[in-house]
């Protein structure tokens, strides 16, 4: 016998009642929706829980005294300043789960349903790489090593930009907004993240020294920017108006990602609402290539091809070996950022220097 709905009752209850026994187990409860379609998800809920522990409700799991629970591993990793980010989805899904429960298979299925639709790399990001940094911080050398899904570093991209599309997309970027405009043709200049762009402090940048200091990356790795002279005056002016602590008003969002979309649609001559409205989608276009990651796989592109920034022979003359290609280039770009970007195109010129031999391989490292 399965689980049935029964409709609502005038006078006894607005809401649909689940009954029936499924695998031996007797079900009489109210669904708490008049909503036929939500209802039906709570009845699959409930037998999907007497499916994995034989009964409804699901029995309390209470840890043992003093044995430690993801909640309080996490809540000590936090502590210790440890990353906050994502770990509220996870807090709910483990709560109280001990840790020694807390295996492949529990986070392969913490994955499943916290993001049932999400991308390899998107679950890694997510689930995996938190859950597995609690457990490290609470075991040490006796956590076990964790198998990422498939896929989880996700696709190698090596889009780049020419010069004149660059340009054209900060053109128009400067006609909707001059300070996007700015916030873009500092991410082309220097070669820094979309995160590390928007983290810059005004404090931090000296435009009389070409100067500005990075705190921290995605590596955790701080250094110094050298600053293109053609945009030093406009980042003096940026100064003089701007009181706030960033140096970019900007916060990472949708409507941080629509004004980059206006700005491409704009550069290929096609129209775009200023907010975004539900379900708009975008007509094809040249240009959908482009995202601000593509801003850094540009100056990577460029560097190499106009400012004859080759690491290879770089470091092959430097050491008489082969680099390993990503720790080469973490080390090569402080020098050459300094050396050559006064090299790179110019949208004011609109002529660009002979390029110079170019590696497909260079851009794909700059992740």
């Amino acid at each position: 016998m399965s689980l049935t709905l029964r409709p609502p009752r005038p006078g006894k209850t607005p809401n649909y009642e689940i009954r029936g026994t499924y695998l031996r187990c007797r079900v009489e409860v109210s669904s708490g929706t008049n909503r036929r379609s939500v209802a039906l998800k709570i009845l699959r809920q409930i037998e999907e829980c007497i499916e994995q522990h034989g009964q409804y409700p699901a029995p309390e799991l209470k840890p043992r005294t003093g044995e430690p629970t993801f909640l309080s591993a996490a809540v000590a990793y936090m502590q210790e300043g440890g990353e906050r980010c994502y770990m509220s989805p996870l807090l709910k899904h483990f709560g109280e789960t001990p840790i020694r429960d807390i295996d492949q298979a529990a986070i392969e299925e913490a994955a499943k349903t916290l993001l049932p639709n999400g991308a390899p790399d998107y679950r890694n990001r997510r689930i995996y790489t938190p859950v597995s940094a609690v457990l490290h911080h609470a075991l040490g050398d006796k956590c076990p090593q964790f198998k990422r899904p498939a896929g989880s570093k996700g696709r190698e991209r090596k889009d780049f930009m020419w010069p004149e599309q660059a340009f054209a997309i900060i053109d128009e970027a400067d006609k909707i907004d001059p300070d996007f405009g700015l916030y873009l043709r500092f991410l082309l200049y220097t070669g820094i993240r979309k995160s590390e762009g928007l983290s810059v402090l005004s404090a931090d940048v000296r435009p009389g020294e070409r100067a500005a200091w990075l705190r921290t990356s995605k590596n955790e790795d701080p250094r110094i920017l050298k600053l293109r002279e053609d945009i030093v005056g406009p980042l003096q002016a940026h100064l003089e108006r701007s009181s706030s602590d960033r140096l970019f008003k900007f916060r990472d969002g949708g409507h941080f990602k629509h004004l980059l979309l206006r700005a491409k649609l704009a550069a290929c001559g096609l129209p775009c609402p200023v907010r975004r409205p539900t379900g708009w989608r975008p007509p094809e276009y040249r240009l959908a290539f482009v995202g601000f990651h593509t801003f850094r796989h540009t100056w990577a592109t460029w560097m190499r091809r106009y400012a004859g920034a080759d690491v290879q022979d770089w470091w092959r003359r430097a050491t008489g070996v082969i680099p390993e290609v990503r720790n080469a280039i973490r080390m090569w770009c402080r020098v050459m950022n300094g050396i050559r970007v006064d090299n790179l195109p110019t949208p004011v010129a609109r002529t660009y220097p002979e390029a110079l031999p170019f590696a497909r391989f260079f851009v794909g490292v700059f992740h």
